[in-house]
């Protein structure tokens, strides 16, 4: 096993201990986002919000490789991000390998 497959397999552990299962990918988004929400989690949401806070998810981890920047928060708390520049990452298995780099470095710090 290489080193990111070492990592990774470390925070499935720490997820499955705090949760009782690993979750997929979207539903490690899903965490991140309600994390940046910085907001009680509540019960349901909608499917738009549900694509919004993996979104935030998304351009937060994407942040640490300034791809995009934080501009604040909305009049409702949620926070926004502007494109700074284009991911220039092909094809989705290196895509989803540069979100889980940037998923290990959000956990560990």
């Amino acid at each position: 096993m290489d080193n990111f497959e070492v990592r990774w397999l470390q925070l499935e552990i720490k997820l499955r201990e705090r949760f009782g299962k690993v979750p997929d990918l979207q539903g490690i988004l899903f965490l991140i986002g309600i994390n940046e929400l910085d907001s009680f989690p509540k019960d349901t949401y909608t499917k738009e919000q549900k694509q919004d806070l993996m979104h935030i998810a998304v351009c937060k981890l994407l942040s640490s490789l300034n791809y995009y920047e934080y501009t604040g928060r909305d009049e409702d708390g949620w926070p926004h991000y502007e494109a700074i520049k284009a991911v220039e990452v092909k094809g989705i298995t290196e895509q989803e390998h540069m979100l889980k780099e940037c998923i290990i470095n959000y956990f560990n710090s």
